[in-house]
């Protein structure tokens, strides 16, 4: 059997460029209303340096939260103690000082306590060593205890508009 280099495999950048495209327009077609995307669904890499601090700051918390609850859970699922927990822990500030048993309680329903412990942790750490901003870059994020590769990315980029690269289990 004849060997051919790896490059056989990937494709092309005129052959990307396509695929690209129609993954961003059936997004822009079939993406879902969820709490945590709004108001940020129609916004652009541009408009995102618009925001304030604060905005963005708010904006990644959400993303974060939304990323942590998404493990092992279901969307359908997810969208109700989203919202629960966005008015028991508003910001970032209210979840680093809240006593874990109130953390829990929020959580109830959705299992895997050890996420929530760690989402309290990482709040907390960043509150401490960041003054409760939320940093933008992978690098920075994965310092963050229960912040893992696929979270970080997610966060840097839907949050921030930054380049990162995602791999989600539930597609390969």
């Amino acid at each position: 059997m004849e060997e051919h280099k790896r490059e056989f495999h990937l494709p092309t950048k005129d052959e990307i460029r396509p695929i690209q495209e129609s993954l961003l327009n059936w997004y822009e077609k079939k993406q879902r209303t969820l709490p945590w995307r709004v108001p940020f669904n129609q916004e652009s890499p541009a408009s995102i340096e618009k925001l304030t601090k604060d905005e963005l700051n708010l904006r990644a918390y959400k993303v974060w939260v939304s990323e942590i609850m998404l493990q092992q859970t279901r969307v359908e699922t997810v969208i109700s103690y989203f919202n629960k927990w966005m008015i028991k822990f508003p910001t970032i500030q209210d979840l680093a000082k809240a006593p874990l048993e109130e953390v829990n309680t929020i959580w109830a329903g959705l299992g895997y306590y050890r996420r929530a412990k760690f989402l309290h942790e990482g709040a907390q750490q960043i509150v401490k060593e960041s003054h409760g901003i939320i940093l933008s870059s992978v690098e920075e994020l994965l310092k963050i205890k229960g912040i893992g590769k696929y979270t970080a990315g997610a966060i840097s980029s839907i949050a921030f508009g930054k380049t990162a690269s995602l791999v989600d289990g539930n597609v390969i």
